[in-house]
């Protein structure tokens, strides 16, 4: 960690690299902290902390660009970092589309997110979280081995400086729990897992309760069956359906968009998803897992509908995939230290429909629900969509048995527009979907 204010450091190196001969900068400094436990089988396995602080400076020279990056804090290394990035800019190939945000873009206020919890907790109070998810997940009847359990903490404070004149600084604090645990003997075993996450320790599920779901979990999945193939409803569990929104980000990513390699690039204005759906991306959430007041590029960002009535109404831009697009930042750049900003979403969420997850299935005479999907078999480009996935089989409106070893495919163009969402969307992670059925899929199996 650095002792020394990160606003008088950022500005200190956009005015050297000036001086130095750049014609504009911008600067980024991330401090971390972290704290994690391992738990497994009654025994403490790990206890790590660390700390950290990352700096890194992009400088334009005309439109030639350089980044430099730095952990050293040293007065030596801080001074010869400007100079360095000037050097290395003059020999670097012109990058048109390249800029800072311009200044009437920039956040000027920063609304109060109640992203940071004032307290650490100790090691103590981290090995107790782990222990107590372990402990009740070998307590459930079924459950005869464990992957372990865990518990972590962070803090992170990002401050940021342009030659535009731009300074911006928050920090975040981020709670986990997480568990995985065996069911079974032999050749009939199976596994499975818990986890959550939030900014502040209240708002964390407690250890015992993610354990013993963990540990149900595994049970219900013993004595998986085959099935023949078959095209069936598939109903997506709020633990993998938020994938299916990730995609959908993805693909409206304005770097994908520019480089025309989305299956979403004519689809600006038109109706994506069905009638009713709405995608949501929120910066500000209250207690949000990825909310900040301003984007990577300082760019001021708000709450905005991606996807209203099912109609497509923007893509996701950071300030070079918009000029490369002839369009305006819409507040979305990410980034780190070492390379330029991208665009990325926030707190994004499919808003719940007003069917309870039983009732969106109770028409299903035969349809397959999914808890757990491998692979990465997504194609960006044409929406092809192949992975392996596990659950259950539904039958006359209920699950069923257990089933493994197969693969649901469709197109996400496809999937996006015969898509229903059930009324139960919680906020667990960075993105977020309720439960989800998608129609016409196919089901490969035995």
């Amino acid at each position: 960690m650095t002792k020394a204010d990160p606003q008088s450091i950022l500005e200190t190196l956009i005015r050297s690299a000036k001086a130095a001969g750049a014609d504009a900068a911008d600067a980024l400094l991330v401090e971390g902290v972290s704290a994690s436990v391992s738990y497994r089988l009654g025994k403490l396995e790990d206890v790590e902390r660390a700390e950290s602080a990352d700096l890194g400076l992009r400088v334009f020279v005309g439109q030639r660009v350089a980044f430099v990056s730095s952990t050293d804090f040293s007065r030596d290394a801080l001074e010869a970092l400007p100079a360095r990035a000037v050097a290395m800019a003059r020999l670097a190939p012109e990058d048109k589309f390249a800029c800072l945000a311009p200044a009437d873009r920039l956040a000027r206020d920063f609304p109060a997110l109640d992203i940071e919890d004032p307290e650490e907790p100790s090691a103590d109070t981290l090995i107790e979280r782990a222990r107590g998810a372990e402990g009740a997940a070998l307590a459930v009847a079924g459950v005869t081995n464990s992957e372990g359990g865990g518990a972590s903490f962070s803090r992170s404070a990002v401050s940021l400086a342009t030659s535009q004149g731009f300074v911006g600084r928050y920090a975040g604090t981020s709670h986990g729990i997480g568990v995985g645990v065996l069911a079974g003997e032999g050749t009939n075993m199976q596994t499975d897992y818990d986890n959550a996450s939030a900014r502040h320790a209240g708002d964390l599920d407690a250890a015992e309760t993610i354990g013993r779901r963990a540990g149900e979990r595994a049970v219900a999945r013993l004595n998986p069956h085959k099935i023949k193939s078959q095209a069936v409803p598939i109903v997506f569990d709020p633990r993998v359906s938020a994938g299916l929104v990730g995609h959908f980000a993805g693909a409206i990513s304005g770097a994908s968009i520019a480089r025309g390699v989305s299956f979403l690039k004519e689809s600006m204005g038109k109706q994506v998803f069905a009638s009713g759906i709405r995608i949501v991306d929120d910066p500000h959430r209250l207690r949000g897992l990825r909310s900040k007041p301003f984007d990577g590029e300082g760019v001021a960002n708000a709450r905005r509908a991606l996807i209203e009535d099912g109609m497509l109404t923007t893509w996701l831009l950071d300030c070079a995939s918009a000029r490369q697009l002839g369009l305006a930042t819409t507040g979305h750049a990410a980034r780190g230290t070492g390379g330029p900003p991208s665009p990325s979403p926030t707190n994004l969420y499919m808003e719940a429909g007003t069917l309870t997850p039983d009732a969106l299935m109770e028409d299903i005479r035969a349809g397959f629900y999914v808890t757990e999907l491998m692979g990465m078999g997504v194609n960006g480009v044409t929406g092809d969509y192949s992975r392996g996935a596990s659950g259950f089989w539904i039958e006359n409106g209920k699950t069923t048995f257990p089933v493994a070893e197969v693969t649901i495919a469709g197109n996400l163009k496809d999937m996006f527009v015969h898509l229903t969402p059930a009324n139960d969307l919680v906020f667990r992670h960075g993105t977020n979907a309720p439960t989800l059925r998608v129609e016409g899929m196919t089901v490969a199996g035995a």
